[in-house]
């Protein structure tokens, strides 16, 4: 091989590596500004939950017709625990396998299984199309239909 096409050929490749790092950079920051603006919309979420958690006359507006203010109330700070929840699983905080365990944490809680029982569906169909949403609202199911289960083997 003569020098010149060595060179040819080993700027070439420098070229191709730089591309390839380039190209694996760039979707790196892409998926980094995505959870960063995951992170952000959560916040709001979480924030607008504890105002409505805590404040009747703003929870007053949003309260289903057929609910009292102050159920609604507590079934919103369970929601907001789920939401904690299903924050932490979205940015790999919960480490594999563990999510059940979580799930059935939460479930144990009185006012999550009425949040649950009440809003679970709701939570099913806006998780439609995102596989991790889907994922994750399918293992808090899977929890509260076995605390029936795990309740009668205590007792």
């Amino acid at each position: 091989m003569k020098l010149t096409t060595a060179v040819l050929a080993a700027g070439a490749a420098i070229s191709l590596t730089t591309a390839v790092v380039g190209a694996v950079r760039l979707r790196q920051d892409a998926r980094h500004q995505a959870e960063r603006n995951e992170t952000v919309l959560a916040r709001n979420q979480l924030d607008w939950l504890a105002q409505m958690s805590t404040t009747p006359d703003f929870a007053k507006l949003w309260t289903p017709e057929d609910m009292d203010v102050e159920e609604y109330m507590q079934l919103l700070k369970a929601n907001q625990l789920i939401c904690m929840l299903s924050l932490r699983n979205r940015l790999g905080f919960v480490r594999a396998g563990h999510l059940p365990w979580y799930a059935a944490q939460l479930m144990e809680s009185e006012v999550c299984q009425r949040y649950w029982k009440r809003f679970g569906g709701l939570r099913a169909e806006e998780a439609e199309g995102d596989e991790q949403a889907e994922h994750f609202t399918r293992v808090l199911d899977q929890a509260a239909k076995n605390l029936p289960r795990a309740q009668a083997a205590t007792a």
